[in-house]
């Protein structure tokens, strides 16, 4: 096993993840919390920091690059958004360097859509995209992006012209748990399968509506009440409506070319959006979000200089 050379952190608002790199972006080490921002605010970001890197046995003049809400502005130090249009290398070249640290902390910028009309930010997935240029580096392509805040990338040859943001993930917590569905849903409803007849058939329901999901919401509720629906599948009949009306959505905006999509996820979500998306006729290119999001640290880190073992000269 090669020796590591590069810490890459993605600190999200509720998730800490860690990988030690080597000098060819090989994984030697990973670690992942619960440390995210919010409790980062109180304990503090150097100290979380320190304390894994330490538990994966990290050299103490090791550089870390971190992306993600570390960098937001209540976060450990502001990293300004990069403005629309950009490439990657605009991107990568907006890191910040962490004052006052015994080591190398940069962190990465966020994009920014200035527009008028459509005002938008995103933080983290900027990262993901710089992991898959060679995906959309030539021509035009619509890159899907799910999660809490899913975001839905517009891109020409190989440079970031546009994205919008779906609250489909919160819109699910917050009428699962804060809405009268609570009541059908339970609180042990298993998550959503691609394959669940529920999921299917509500996914092509807010299909071919167009998204226009508001009626259907309520019949959740009703179905409980009268046909003797199940939490699992009113769970599912939730995921169904709220991923099919996303991507009815996105594609009346979007206008993807022959209804090729991008499409970066992970785990049980990244199938349940590649099985709704191939419901609505799109073909899918599936790339890991988590090797994305690595990727694009390790080529951020490339871009410092930093894949050389050779850590004791000063840097910029």
């Amino acid at each position: 096993m090669s020796a590591p050379t590069i810490a890459a952190v993605d600190w999200g608002t509720s998730s800490f993840r860690l990988w030690l790199l080597d000098a060819a972006g090989a994984t030697v080490a990973e670690r992942r919390s619960g440390d995210g921002m919010l409790t980062a605010g109180g304990e503090g970001f150097g100290p979380i920091l320190e304390k894994h890197l330490a538990s994966v046995e990290a050299s103490a003049d090791m550089p870390v690059v971190i992306c993600g809400m570390a960098g937001a502005r209540q976060g450990w130090i502001e990293a300004p958004y990069v403005t629309l249009p950009t490439g990657i290398d605009g991107i990568l070249a907006g890191a910040v360097r962490v004052p006052d640290q015994p080591r190398d902390i940069r962190i990465l910028p966020g994009l920014a859509q200035r527009r008028d009309d459509a005002p938008d930010v995103m933080r983290g997935e900027e990262t993901q995209l710089a992991g898959i240029l060679p995906l959309f580096v030539s021509g035009r392509h619509v890159i899907c992006m799910p999660g809490t805040h899913s975001k839905w990338v517009e891109a020409a040859d190989g440079t970031i012209t546009g994205f919008a943001t779906w609250l489909t993930g919160e819109h699910f917590s917050v009428l699962s748990k804060h809405s009268i569905l609570r009541h059908s849903l339970g609180d042990s409803a298993s998550p959503a399968l691609p394959g669940n007849p529920a999921f299917v058939a509500a996914c092509s329901e807010a299909l071919s509506q167009g998204g226009d999901i508001g009626p259907s919401l309520f019949r959740i509720r009703a179905a409980t009440l009268l046909q003797d629906l199940k939490p699992d599948a009113a769970a599912a009949t939730l995921s169904g409506l709220l991923i099919g009306a996303e991507i009815a959505s996105a594609r009346r905006i979007l206008k993807p070319a022959g209804d090729k999509i991008i499409l970066v996820a992970s785990g049980p979500l990244g199938s349940l959006y590649a099985a709704a998306l191939k419901l609505a006729g799109c073909a899918v290119l599936h790339a890991d979000a988590d090797e994305a999001v690595c990727t694009g640290l390790f080529e951020a880190a490339k871009r410092l200089g930093w894949t050389a073992r050779d850590f004791e000269r000063p840097r910029p």
